[in-house]
């Protein structure tokens, strides 16, 4: 495939937009972006440094020590993608648990955080050759991308699947309060003043609900070709 393209995937938490975006980015050859870890970064960040616990936000402290955060992603060849650096330290492991979950969508309501790292993922794909994931990819980071993917799947499946992630690396959670996390993200992400989650007018919707990712990676590589031909 000689023309490179930008494809920007949106979509609800737990759809596995980052598994696919990974598998796209290997298959053609482009760079990845998961711009949830990026989000997740600034929680933990926020959460290291008592600005955020339950029922406490100092969003004040926050937005105030933002140009001291340095986000960046380095490639591990041994785990084939690439792992968040906060500040220079892998956080990969400590983005992915329930509590950084738990105060995600909080963080990326704040116009201020989303400002900082929209800019800085527009920068990553003035190339393209990129698949980037995220809530507002398609509308807002790059509302030009040559192919937009909307993934959506019902709040059950996708907690389900979250769930045996989750314990799949050892954390101790229950179904109920993974499935009440995804209920309340959907709800902040669909209902935040900045960039709330929407479907762009130009996106394709796959609900993946009853899809294996090798089908749906298939479908998505089509729909790849269809565009690049």
């Amino acid at each position: 495939m000689s023309s490179k393209i930008t494809i920007a995937i949106d979509g609800f938490s737990s759809t596995g937009k980052s598994t696919l975006a990974k598998q796209l980015a290997s298959q053609l050859g482009y760079v990845y972006v998961d711009t949830g870890a990026m989000y997740r970064a600034i929680t933990l960040f926020a959460m290291q440094n008592g600005y955020i616990s339950e029922g406490f936000f100092d969003t004040e402290s926050l937005l105030h020590s933002l140009p001291f955060v340095r986000l960046q992603f380095q490639f591990k060849p041994e785990l084939g993608f690439a792992v968040m650096l906060l500040n220079d330290v892998d956080v990969e492991k400590e983005i992915r648990t329930i509590e950084v979950s738990n105060f995600v969508s909080k963080v990326a309501e704040l116009a201020e955080v989303r400002i900082k790292l929209v800019e800085q993922q527009q920068e990553m794909g003035k190339g393209k050759g990129i698949v980037m994931d995220g809530r507002d990819i398609g509308t807002v980071v790059f509302p030009d991308a040559e192919l937009k993917i909307y993934m959506t799947a019902s709040a059950e499946t996708r907690a389900q699947r979250r769930y045996d992630e989750l314990v799949a690396k050892g954390d101790t959670v229950s179904y109920e309060e993974v499935y009440d996390n995804v209920v309340e993200r959907d709800y902040i992400d669909t209902h935040r003043a900045n960039s709330p989650l929407v479907k762009a007018t130009d996106a394709i919707e796959i609900d993946n609900s009853e899809m294996t990712r090798e089908e749906q990676l298939a479908l998505v590589l089509k729909l790849v070709q269809k565009v690049i031909s």
